[in-house]
């Protein structure tokens, strides 16, 4: 079972930027994808970005704002986000996808402020 823990959540301004963080328990190179979706209050959870071992994708709403990048090191995931807007606003979950199947964290809240 592979644990992932979330953090760098929190308050800001229209405009302004967060990173997110993703630690995983395990080797993150092992994993086929990693990445990150989101929901926002009465919506369903939407992709964000995800990231494999040879390629980055990205939701067209976040495109040219948000870069999704991993350290094999510290085994964990990080979402850079910038040009935030209140549109963004959402709890963030970190996955892992590997073998056994898909893997959740428990989710960071994000809150942006127009």
């Amino acid at each position: 079972q592979v644990q992932l823990v979330e953090s760098g959540g929190g308050l800001v301004q229209a405009g302004g930027s967060l990173r997110l963080s993703c630690a995983a328990s395990g080797s993150i190179g092992s994993m086929a994808a990693m990445g990150w979706y989101r929901q926002a209050p009465g919506k369903q959870r939407e992709v964000v970005a995800v990231i494999t071992s040879t390629s980055r994708k990205y939701a067209d709403s976040v495109k040219g704002r948000f870069t999704v990048s991993g350290d094999n090191a510290k085994n964990t995931v990080y979402l850079q986000m910038s040009s935030l807007k209140a549109e963004d606003t959402a709890v963030y979950f970190c996955y892992a996808l590997n073998r056994v199947g898909t893997h959740w964290g428990q989710g960071t809240q994000v809150t942006v402020s127009s």
